[in-house]
């Protein structure tokens, strides 16, 4: 007994788990446990941090969006140019343009005017036709409307675009700090001055007639020779077009200088001449005609006309040429109609599909190809069901262009194989108990399916369906190619064969819009279309939680 526990003791020293060798590789065992841990919580917190930055960005561009810069005009609503029994027919114009000069009695001359009215939106005439006709009674009283101001304005309002930008790009800035490393730049009385060598060549001077002479081009070459032979030719606007009159009067001064080089001082064109003296160059931003814009609207800042109430126009407006005016309206209900047609074409076909297949369709190679196809559809590019949509049902079928019924078919085309893939999934799940027993009592299979199987799986049912269908709200590719992207001013016709817009379509067409006020909507739009897609994915969550059975 002693030699045999001894004989273990030695084997287990040898090669069990408490030798040197055995505790190491449990320690390696160990180490890659704790470093595979460690790349999942890495890549969780990459993953993590790519969202947040998205959603970030998304909020940093888009929530301007949500505030609109708006006057609050006084309006006196005048019973000699609105007609109690035609209001729609009155000079709201007119209306508005008086209303919004008294605030500026010192601007008299017709230009300025016009250029005053552009502070106001283009919609704001519309804005007070509405609200004259919404409420009649208020004909011939002063009346407080909030109109709002044009984009550029808003923009302003809102910092997002300064007053000044940089009147020289960014090669200009390398370009000037170049040649001032040469020493030939100075200052005097606050211009800037470049010296040039100036060869007055006979065959350009003439001593006859100086004053008719062209010094221009020997301005370009006094330049030139500071940047030999190159391809820029960015240079010639360092000197300003005074430069060759400076020249000239040199010459009348003395005619004996013709045909020598002379080294002379010639002013640096205004943009450069800013940046020699004050360090840096600045011009009034092009979105404003004059600085008197400023003025203008600093005194509607200052008198507290301005406000910033939330955008509910973004919801309840439909598309505009103008970022202030435009909404989504007609994108929201371009999409509902479209997913409606989807889910009335994808729900009953996709359950009809998977029921027939996983019950009642044998177990051949024909069922086998139609399985093998319907998983490989799932994973088909959305692309190809627009390309599919717009051969068969708009060129073969000759359906309506843009309208939300044909819109939701090639949706309804894409989710199909989803649904029918969750749905046999959820089938499945069903125990085979359920069907025996119900079988045992005399249930015919219909019957069995019917009322006991197509209930029990209807939880994951549901969950495979929502997710399709948030899938297809998101889906941009096939609603472009079948022309989802019309032009949709009022939503009051809008129907299932009417042209349309949906929220995928209306973010592309913002997107691609060269406004700038359209740079904060597409964001906006972005995170109303996220906000839909997460309630959707979280209402699956629910009802798979609430009615999934334990078995």
């Amino acid at each position: 007994m002693t030699d045999i526990t001894a004989n273990s003791s030695v084997r287990d020293s040898a090669s069990g788990w408490t030798n040197a060798t055995a505790r190491r590789r449990v320690r390696r065992r160990y180490a890659a446990d704790l470093r595979l841990q460690a790349c999942g919580l890495a890549a969780i917190t990459v993953a993590i941090g790519l969202l947040l930055t998205l959603f970030a960005s998304l909020l940093f561009a888009g929530y301007a969006a949500f505030t609109t810069t708006k006057v609050n005009l006084g309006i006196f609503l005048d019973p000699s140019v609105i007609d109690r029994n035609e209001p729609q027919k009155a000079n709201y114009r007119r209306l508005v343009r008086d209303s919004f000069a008294s605030y500026f009695p010192e601007v008299t001359a017709p230009r300025e005017r016009r250029e005053l009215m552009k502070i106001l939106s283009s919609g704001a005439t519309y804005i007070v036709r509405d609200h004259v006709i919404n409420n009649p009674e208020k004909i011939g009283e002063l009346v407080k409307i909030s109109v709002p101001v044009s984009d550029p304005y808003d923009q302003l309002y809102k910092k997002i675009i300064p007053r000044q930008i940089n009147a020289l790009s960014p090669d200009r800035f390398r370009l000037f700090e170049s040649i001032k490393q040469r020493g030939v730049i100075s200052v005097e009385n606050g211009q800037g001055f470049i010296a040039i060598d100036a060869f007055l060549d006979p065959a350009v001077v003439s001593r006859a007639d100086v004053s008719g002479s062209n010094f221009q081009p020997i301005v370009n070459s006094g330049v030139q020779a500071y940047f030999g032979r190159s391809p820029s030719t960015s240079y010639l606007e360092l000197p300003s077009k005074e430069a060759g009159e400076v020249i000239k009067q040199r010459v009348i001064s003395d005619l004996n200088l013709i045909g020598t080089t002379i080294r002379i001082k010639v002013p640096l064109s205004p943009a450069f001449s800013q940046l020699a003296v004050t360090g840096e160059s600045k011009m009034r931003n092009p979105r404003f005609a004059s600085d008197n814009n400023f003025v203008w609207f600093d005194k509607l800042v200052s008198g507290g006309l301005i406000s910033t109430p939330f955008t509910w126009e973004l919801f309840t407006n439909s598309d505009s040429r103008f970022p202030e005016l435009a909404g989504l309206a007609g994108a929201l209900s371009g999409s509902a109609l479209a997913l409606l047609v989807c889910f009335l074409l994808s729900f009953p076909i996709g359950i009809a599909t998977a029921v027939y297949l996983e019950e009642f369709a044998p177990k051949n190679r024909l069922s086998d190809l139609i399985e093998v196809n319907i998983n490989n559809l799932a994973a088909v590019p959305s692309v190809v069901f627009g390309l599919l949509g717009l051969a068969v049902f708009l060129n073969a079928f000759g359906l309506p262009r843009s309208a939300p019924l044909v819109g939701g078919m090639v949706l309804a085309l894409m989710t199909l194989p989803t649904i029918i893939v969750a749905t046999r999934a959820a089938l499945k799940a069903v125990p085979p108990s359920i069907r025996e027993a119900a079988l045992g009592v005399g249930a015919s299979k219909h019957q069995v399916i019917i009322h006991h199987v197509l209930p029990l799986a209807m939880p994951g049912i549901l969950t495979g369906t929502i997710i399709g269908l948030a899938q297809a709200l998101g889906e941009t590719a096939p609603l472009l190619l079948i022309g989802m992207n019309a032009f949709i001013p009022s939503i009051e016709n809008i129907g299932v064969l009417q042209p349309a817009m949906a929220l995928p379509t209306q973010i592309f067409s913002w997107a691609d819009s060269p406004e700038r006020g359209f740079v904060s909507r597409t964001s906006a739009a972005i995170i109303v279309l996220l906000g839909f897609l997460i309630i959707m994915n979280l209402l699956a969550v629910v009802l798979r939680n609430r009615l999934e059975r334990k078995w």
